[in-house]
């Protein structure tokens, strides 16, 4: 089965690189979406602040364990088998040898079925506004860290991997951060296809918790919408549809990058 290129890696690496230029600046209703929940932090209902808390402790679990987090591969690797039906792909091994648009495309399938079901949870938990924001906040997190994972099987990284779970975790804080964040964030995840990264992105996680602060900021004025019974329908579907895509765009571009990368570096050229 050929390959790609090194001319071909090269052109799709200007793509990613282009995207991640374009991802050091946010645009205006990222830039007063940030702003409502910092300023309403403490007149938070202790209810929300209470989920909050259980989902930073559900992420230290899945860091250390992949907890209920943990995807099955099975169903992933039963979609890129059905689109490079002459090769046997039955493991996750299996998929690192495969072409990027078989990756591609099923990572984009992976995206567009997330952002639907996201669609309709978010449209089901705008109905009651605030009373069930505490529910939207950890199903939606639930939801990004399952489309992470897909998207990693999908390039052939293996979530199981605790490397590759912090990875994720970085994955998430980079698309709910601000400039200076996300400029910090994707120097670090840049340089993951490196070996000698490991040990400091592992030691770099002290400051994970941001990821369940980010989402609760993130919503913004958009998610005070959402509190509005009815009217939090609309903009419950918008927004979570929205976030899920754009974190699913993330996982394809940087997981991408770091296949193309290590593609690039193996002794055997690609004709």
């Amino acid at each position: 089965m050929k390959l790609e290129s090194n001319e071909e890696l090269e052109k799709e690496l200007k793509i990613i690189e282009k995207w991640e230029k374009d991802q050091k600046g946010l645009w205006f209703w990222e830039r007063i979406g940030r702003l409502p929940f910092k300023l309403l932090d403490k007149v938070t209902p202790d209810f929300i602040q209470k989920k909050l808390g259980v989902m930073i402790d559900e992420i230290g679990n899945y860091i250390q364990t992949g907890g209920q987090y943990l995807t099955k591969e099975s169903n992933i690797l039963n979609q890129l088998q059905a689109k490079n039906p002459e090769l046997n792909v039955a493991t996750i091994e299996d998929v690192s040898k495969l072409p990027l648009n078989i990756m591609d495309s099923v990572s984009q399938e992976i995206k567009n079925s997330g952002s639907k079901l996201a669609t309709v949870q978010g449209a089901t938990t705008g109905i009651g506004g605030i009373f069930t924001l505490a529910i939207d906040i950890p199903l939606l997190l639930g939801m990004s860290i399952k489309t992470l994972q897909e998207i990693a099987i999908s390039y052939g990284y293996n979530p199981r991997d605790r490397q590759e779970r912090i990875f994720i975790v970085k994955c998430l804080q980079f698309t709910t951060s601000d400039v200076v964040g996300k400029k910090a964030l994707l120097k670090e995840l840049s340089n993951m296809h490196l070996p000698e990264s490991k040990r400091e992105i592992a030691s770099e996680l002290q400051g994970w918790r941001e990821v369940v602060y980010t989402y609760r900021d993130q919503f913004g004025w958009k998610k005070l919408l959402q509190m509005v019974p009815v009217a939090g329908i609309i903009f419950g579907a918008f927004t979570n549809r929205s976030m899920i895509a754009d974190m699913a765009d993330t996982g394809i571009m940087l997981y991408k990058k770091r296949r193309i990368l290590e593609r690039m570096q193996e002794p055997v050229a690609k004709n």
